[in-house]
């Protein structure tokens, strides 16, 4: 038996040290264990923060403050597959943090994590690289670095994965990438949408929902759409919709169809299949009102291609909406509203919904909800459009009333609508006269102050509606609603200025109001806006002129013209051509002037006898009872007994003097100074001044300032009606009215004697009889071109001879008339085109010369 050899026991090494179980209880020293060298303490203090930060948020700041994730980022790539894994774990639990994110970004993580989802990595790591990705992918910059670094494939490829949290946090991350439309081009290239509709069939409603969500994403644009409806997904969707116990899922997979029923072909798939019909079914029975409003959208979408309008209507999609309407839900009366917008621009779809959804539409303009009741005048704004039959439904639903209280709304759009709909509804007499019963100008005064281009337009658009009635213009005139219209034709938004233009056109159609926008500036914009070719417009030069037809003084001021059709009337005067820029003055402005030696202003006003009389009487009564003494009273009555002695042009000439005189309290005191005595001097001194006070009274009370009378005027027309209407033919009246109106005016002058026709002078003795520049055109014996020209004018409008007076240079005037010439020798009844003709009425009054011929030009010109 051989000897046993007892085995040597060698020491263990002097740098070994023996396992040892370390507890700690602070997060400080487990972070300074990830400094460690040896994997299992790393992996154990991975573990263990893991733990820590899954507490709460408050404990993941902690981490970070303390320097946990810098050490953490160096262990996700680790050789050690465990703390790989276990870092992962913690970087997957810290991300939801957003300061951890903000330094997760600075250190550019997501490389690193993505380089973490191969294949053959573990199924943890996959989970938290995932997580990790997700929570990162919330803000901009980390999406841009996610997609930049190829991230974007292996998420996709994760979708597959057999593990169910995997999955979840994978196709989170693909939804948060794919809000950007870089990324949905990208993953439409990589083939995502088989991956997604797979995790469809999930037990998992979380994952099926965010599969959806990023389906609704990525169908936004066109090829993806087609690619889904090649998949079969659209039959994936529809079942979704036909199981109840998919209700969780219904609303998305409607916000999917939606953006596919935007494509035609898409459209016309699902309407082959039967599946629209199914869709429209599902949405009529459904009581959920998220699911009632998103469908009503996805038609709204849909019916924006006039194809889709046309197959929506084949499924008698109006029905469906009507029904909408009567939900008790605002989200859905909105949503219906506005498909309802959409489809009508179907002309079958519009007619079905005039015969039964405007009475619903009418009903919502009662709505407390400011949002229902815009898409309802929405709806009936485009229902109305160019359809007399709707207009009558809305009128007859009672819609008038509701509507022009619609606004006042709080909200633009509805407003601009309402206004819409009410001029569509005006095209129609009675309906007009409703609104204008129920107040729509004093109403439209607000919408015109608005600051929103859209109810400018329509608010100025409704007024030239319904300006076309003169009790509507005065109420708007009386509403003040004419200032706010002025002032949107100084308006930088064409439509704007091209509507306001057109309003103030048709309001211009009666003197007061063409006298108001004058006042308010309307002429000096509209004049600026016609001398910009880039702001004029056929209303603008239309406005412009109907002012001017309304204020025929301003017109022959500015324009030098007054055609057949301005007919002179009383209250006109001729103060020369206006210089570019220069304010035009009122008569009564003008009489307050001191006498000038500037041009005289010729004024007409041929008051009938009775008219006279009763304003004389009026302005006696006034004089006399508010500025003159008794002594002055009874004075002025002998002078007017006196007075009766006199000639019948005398008198009319001294009446005329004395209007003028008190008119001007400049010269009141000279108008009174024909009495005798100190006592009379010193009660004309007297009145003087309280004259004065009364008349800056009278002026600051805007009181209605009285023109002159021009008697000898009036006796011009008399006599020319009975001389001149008698003759068989208008050229018969013309040459004699000619003939009539020279020899008012100084007689024929031969045309080389006719600077020694002083007419200035004679003029300039009128001025300083009347005290005053404003000359009545009876007192001119003397006149010249402008004079006789002028006077021919007034005289041939009373008696019914057409002409236009045209203004030329160097106190050039002309009238202008058109008649028919006899037919040429042997050939009777020849009905020939009128000719025009100049009217001499200086050289050889009641020649006529043909317009356009030397002899014209020279008359023009001499």
């Amino acid at each position: 038996m051989g000897k046993k050899v007892k085995k040597k026991v060698e020491p263990p090494p002097k740098d070994v040290f023996d396992p040892l179980l370390i507890e700690s209880k602070t997060a400080a020293t487990v972070v300074l264990m990830l400094s460690s060298p040896e994997e299992e303490v790393l992996a154990k203090a991975c573990d263990a923060l893991y733990k820590f930060a899954s507490k709460g948020d408050e404990n993941k700041v902690t981490l970070l403050g303390l320097g946990a994730v810098e050490h953490l980022y160096k262990l996700i790539s680790h050789e050690d597959p465990i703390v790989r894994r276990n870092a992962i774990m913690v970087f997957g639990i810290m991300a939801s943090n957003h300061d951890v994110r903000k330094l997760l970004r600075e250190l550019d993580v997501t490389n690193s994590l993505i380089s973490q989802l191969t294949p053959e990595e573990d199924v943890v790591i996959h989970e938290f690289a995932t997580l990790c990705l997700a929570h990162m992918a919330v803000e901009y910059t980390s999406k841009v670095q996610i997609f930049e670094q190829g991230g974007l494939e292996p998420l996709i490829r994760l979708l597959g994965s057999p593990d169910p949290d995997v999955k979840k946090n994978s196709v989170e991350c693909i939804y948060l990438l794919v809000q950007d439309f870089q990324s949905r081009a990208a993953v439409r290239a990589l083939n995502v949408i088989s991956p997604l509709l797979e995790l469809l069939k999930s037990e998992y409603p979380v994952i099926q929902l965010l599969a959806l969500k990023t389906l609704e994403v990525i169908s936004k644009d066109r090829e993806t759409r087609i690619i889904l409806g090649e998949s079969k997904g659209l039959d994936c969707l529809l079942k979704i919709l036909e199981t109840n116990e998919f209700s969780d899922l219904h609303v998305e997979a409607l916000a999917v169809l939606a953006n596919c029923l935007e494509d035609v072909h898409t459209l016309q798939l699902i309407h082959q299949t039967g599946g629209l019909k199914k869709l429209l079914s599902f949405v009529g029975v459904s009581t959920v009102p998220s699911i009632q409003k998103n469908a009503a959208k996805a038609i709204t979408r849909a019916a924006y291609d006039s194809e889709n309008r046309k197959i929506l209507n084949q499924e008698e999609v109006e029905k469906c909406l009507i029904n909408l309407l009567e939900i008790d839900n605002d989200g859905v009366k909105v949503a219906a509203s506005q498909a309802i917008s959409a489809m009508c621009e179907n002309l079958a779809s519009k007619r079905a919904f005039g015969l039964q959804g405007i009475p619903q539409l009418v009903q919502l303009l009662s709505s407390d909800n400011e949002e229902v009741k815009e898409a309802a005048v929405t709806a009936l704004a485009n229902l109305t459009a160019a359809s007399p039959s709707n207009a009558s439904a809305v009128a007859e639903a009672e819609g008038i009333e509701p509507l022009v209280n619609t606004l006042n709304s709080q909200r633009d759009g509805a407003i601009a609508n309402a206004a819409t709909v009410l001029t569509n509804l005006a095209m129609q007499q009675p309906f007009r006269v409703n609104i204008q019963r129920c107040g729509i100008m004093s109403v439209l005064e607000e919408p015109l102050r608005s600051t929103n281009s859209q109810v400018q337009s329509k608010a100025a658009f409704a007024v030239a509606t319904f300006g076309c009635d003169a009790d509507a213009r005065t109420e708007l005139r009386n509403a003040g609603g004419l200032g706010p219209l002025v002032e949107l034709l100084r308006s930088k938004n064409e439509e704007v200025r091209r509507n306001a233009c057109w309003a103030v056109m048709v309001c211009a159609s009666d003197e007061l109001t063409a006298f108001e926008l004058c006042r308010l500036g309307a002429l000096d914009i509209l004049e600026e806006i016609n001398l910009s070719t880039g702001c004029k417009n056929n209303f603008s030069e239309a406005a412009l002129e109907k002012l001017l037809d309304n204020n025929l003084s301003q017109k022959y001021s500015q324009m030098g013209y007054l055609s057949s059709s301005n007919i002179i009337t009383d209250g006109f005067y001729d103060c020369g051509q206006i210089k570019p820029g220069v304010k035009f003055l009122s008569l009564e402005e003008l009489s307050m002037q001191k006498l000038t030696d500037h041009r005289a202003i010729i004024f007409i006003n041929a008051k009938p006898q009775e008219d006279l009389t009763v304003e004389k009487e009026a302005q006696d009564s006034f004089y006399e009872q508010t500025i003159l003494s008794p002594s002055i009273s009874r004075k002025s009555n002998r002078e007017k007994a006196s007075s009766s002695m006199a000639s019948p042009v005398e008198e009319k000439q001294e009446l005329s003097g004395q209007w003028c005189s008190l008119s001007k309290s400049s010269t009141s005191e000279k108008g009174l100074r024909k009495g005798k005595g100190k006592k009379e001097e010193e009660k004309s001194k007297e009145v003087t001044q309280i004259t004065s006070k009364v008349q800056d009274e009278i002026n600051l009370e805007n009181s209605h300032w009285l023109p002159p009378p021009d008697l000898i005027l009036l006796d011009y027309i008399n006599d020319a009606s009975k001389t001149i209407l008698p003759l068989m033919t208008t050229r018969e009246q013309v040459m004699a009215l000619a003939q009539f109106v020279a020899d008012k005016m100084g007689g024929p002058i031969e045309r080389d004697k006719l600077h020694d026709f002083s007419w200035e002078l004679h003029i300039s003795e009128i001025e300083f009889e009347l005290k005053c520049n404003i000359v009545p055109i009876g007192k001119v014996k003397k006149g010249t071109f402008y004079h006789r020209a002028l006077l021919f004018k007034v005289i041939a409008d009373r008696i019914g001879i057409g002409c236009s007076l045209v203004r030329g240079k160097y106190n050039r005037a002309w009238n202008e008339v058109k008649l028919v010439d006899a037919s040429p020798q042997g050939i009777a009844g020849l009905l020939l085109p009128p000719q025009e003709y100049i009217v001499d009425l200086m050289f050889e009054p009641g020649y006529l010369i043909k317009q356009g011929s030397a002899e014209a030009d020279q008359y023009k010109h001499i």
